[in-house]
């Protein structure tokens, strides 16, 4: 585990791993709001389960990450682990938990949030990633969503934790109550954003959990496998924001032999490395692969993306 450091979600301060390459940056592969067609949500996950080890090791060979968990969607099949315990800093994978709870807890998506201004000098002195919302902005609510999940706003998470709870603190405790109700035994938050805290933490096996619990929403389904969206046009953005996915715009490319990675949540900070939770579809069947602590830094080779490209591809039908 990498020194707890003070760092941020989002900000890119960590050193370069071995091999420094430049980040590659494309464009969004989906039409705004779109989402292709995926299968019948999981069955229970046997965690229990003891993945073959032939196959689980060819799989695992060669990852960047230190942690790791894949999971084929049909059958709740564990399909490879390495150190699916052990505790990990989630970074800003912690924002499939903020929309989660804002889903359960917001009916009308449409509702417009007042972002209060004294939320964002904390956020700004810390270097989060931010969507580009403004103080005193009106922002529906689904447009924080979307600021929450494809840039990683940390100015949208903090929004929807006002627009449930009056505050972060009151929102967080409705954070750790949905992990004890999912099962996620050893996570713990802190924060809506992932902000780096020594006592906000997952391990990968929660995080599948969790991310599994989540695709049961359509909605949750719908944003982590948009690529591009338009915001509504607000007070302080009379045309509008268009945000894209930080998933998307990191990746040398979404696809790879037999398909194609359909979405998921990236993460970062010094301490947590780089992480990603993801779906994807390959030979027409959907998994799961959750990742953390790779080296690099988003200056850096995209590690937790490329891990992603290695391991779907060697999946046997």
């Amino acid at each position: 585990m990498k020194p707890s450091l003070k760092v941020t979600a989002g900000v890119y301060r960590r050193k370069l791993g071995k091999t420094a390459a430049a980040l590659v940056m494309v464009s969004a592969i989906a039409v705004s709001g779109s989402v292709l067609p995926v299968q019948a949500l999981a069955k229970d996950v046997n965690y229990l389960s003891t993945p073959v080890s032939s196959a689980s090791s060819k799989l695992a060979s060669g990852l960047y990450s230190s942690n790791a968990i894949l999971i084929r969607m049909s059958d709740g099949q564990v399909l490879m682990k390495k150190n699916i315990n052990q505790k990990v800093y989630p970074a800003s994978m912690t924002k499939m938990m903020t929309v989660l709870v804002a889903l359960d807890n917001l009916p009308d998506l449409q509702r417009k949030t007042t972002l209060p201004a004294g939320m964002f000098a904390s956020l700004e002195k810390q270097g989060a990633s931010m969507a580009g919302f403004k103080r005193g902005e009106k922002v529906k609510a689904i447009d924080l969503l979307y600021g929450s999940m494809l840039p990683s706003g940390a100015d949208a998470s903090v929004g929807l934790a006002y627009a449930v709870s009056g505050s972060e603190a009151d929102f967080v405790k409705k954070m750790n109550q949905k992990a004890k109700q999912l099962g996620m035994k050893h996570t713990n938050f802190t924060n809506v954003t992932g902000l780096h805290n020594a006592n906000h933490y997952t391990t990968v096996k929660d995080m599948s959990i969790l991310m599994k619990a989540a695709l049961k929403n359509s909605t949750f389904r719908k944003l982590v496998t948009t690529h591009q969206y338009a915001m509504s046009p607000t007070n302080s953005h009379p045309k509008g924001m268009t945000v894209r996915s930080t998933l998307s715009e990191s990746a040398p490319t979404l696809q790879f032999k037999g398909g194609q990675i359909l979405g998921g949540k990236t993460g970062y900070t010094r301490a947590a490395g780089l992480c990603l939770a993801s779906i994807a579809v390959k030979d027409g069947k959907e998994y799961m692969l959750v990742t953390a602590d790779a080296d690099g830094s988003p200056w850096s080779k995209p590690y937790h993306i490329q891990d992603a490209l290695n391991v779907y591809p060697k999946i046997q039908k």
